[in-house]
């Protein structure tokens, strides 16, 4: 991937001439256009491209790297191609995530993408046990931008840029232009990230908003929770385990690989006794809720049976939701915050919740 040095006041500035509205801390497009404009709707994520500031990268150089981060994270890195992302987790010595990653590899470098709020802390904690590994770690987030793009429209969007695009989920494809990774669909829709240097982002712009709506980085999360692909971030690390969030059954624990912080516990999880938590697709009758809140069983109401893990605004005072719970009361009436709170309303998700075999 071509790499030009560039702050990230680079992107936001040209993304604000095309209309984007951020947030305060610069991390968050709130979208394009007037500010008295809906939250994305279920319908409307279909066919658009959402800027994702608020996703940072770590890169890890050096000919040990792919074996020190090996030693980390849930997931396979020796085997790791350049054909293949992949999905990881980062846990404490007791099994619980830290964060949640999606990773990639060029030649040279293996990439770490996860929330910006967490990139530093995480990457100073893998900093900590580099040693005298052969293994150099670095924020990328400055060279490198991130563009979300759904929908049937964004094969024929991206056509000049790559003409051939992966084609299965977690696929990549680098060129000169970057690198592009398939992701999981959501209902049904495929869903792209486009990871490049901001000027060429730049450069594409206006070709591919001819077909693909600009949107705020709230509708990839809102495909991100539809596709059933979880995020930790400030206020759920160390909550779960990673099957309490589904984490396995999409791909982000390897159980084969060996040792990593935790890997005994998270083993034991998988093999001793029946999994009791799980994470489930949920509406809210609330455009309040958030990554950490608790939820209630109307038939328990002095103490949580789960707690949030990603919550998206919906309109008309709904959101859409990813919610660890108790398996024993999925069948109740479960309520956020209190017994006799907003109602959570479940959903099939798009993978089986299977046992662990």
């Amino acid at each position: 991937m071509t790499e030009q040095t560039a702050s990230p006041s680079v992107w936001r500035d040209f993304l604000a001439q095309q209309g984007a509205r951020f947030d305060a801390d610069g991390t968050e497009v709130l979208g394009f256009g007037p500010a008295t404009a809906a939250p994305p709707s279920l319908e409307s994520l279909e066919n658009f491209m959402a800027p994702l500031p608020g996703l940072g990268l770590i890169a890890a150089s050096g000919e040990e790297a792919a074996s020190f981060l090996h030693g980390q994270l849930t997931n396979d890195v020796q085997k790791l191609d350049e054909h293949s992302a992949r999905l990881a987790g980062y846990c404490t010595a007791k099994g619980r995530l830290l964060a949640t990653l999606l990773m990639w590899r060029d030649p040279q470098t293996i990439f770490l993408q996860l929330p910006r709020s967490l990139q530093p802390a995480i990457q100073k904690r893998l900093q900590m046990f580099v040693l005298r590994a052969k293994v150099k770690l670095a924020d990328a987030s400055t060279t490198h931008a991130a563009l979300g793009l759904a929908g049937p429209a964004v094969a024929n969007a991206l056509a000049a840029w790559f003409p051939e695009l992966p084609q299965q989920p977690y696929d990549t494809t680098s060129n000169g232009n970057g690198t592009l990774i398939r992701l999981a669909d959501a209902a049904g829709s495929p869903r792209y990230q486009w990871i490049a240097a901001p000027a060429t982002l730049a450069s594409a712009w206006a070709d591919l908003a001819r077909q693909l709506a600009p949107a705020a980085s709230q509708a990839w999360r809102l495909t991100d929770i539809r596709a059933g692909v979880p995020s930790i971030t400030a206020s759920t690390q160390e909550q779960f385990v990673p099957q309490m969030i589904n984490f396995e059954l999409i791909g982000g624990v390897n159980f084969k690989k060996g040792c990593y912080p935790g890997q005994e516990i998270v083993a034991r999880s998988q093999y001793l006794g029946k999994l009791k938590r799980r994470t489930l697709l949920a509406t809210i009758d609330s455009d309040t809720a958030q990554a950490g809140n608790e939820v209630f069983a109307v038939t328990d109401p002095g103490q949580p049976c789960g707690m949030v893990v990603n919550a998206e605004p919906l309109g008309e005072g709904r959101a859409l939701a990813l919610v660890e719970l108790k398996l024993a009361a999925a069948e109740e009436a479960i309520h956020l915050g209190a017994a006799d709170g907003p109602a959570l309303h479940f959903h099939d998700l798009p993978y089986e919740l299977a046992d662990p075999q």
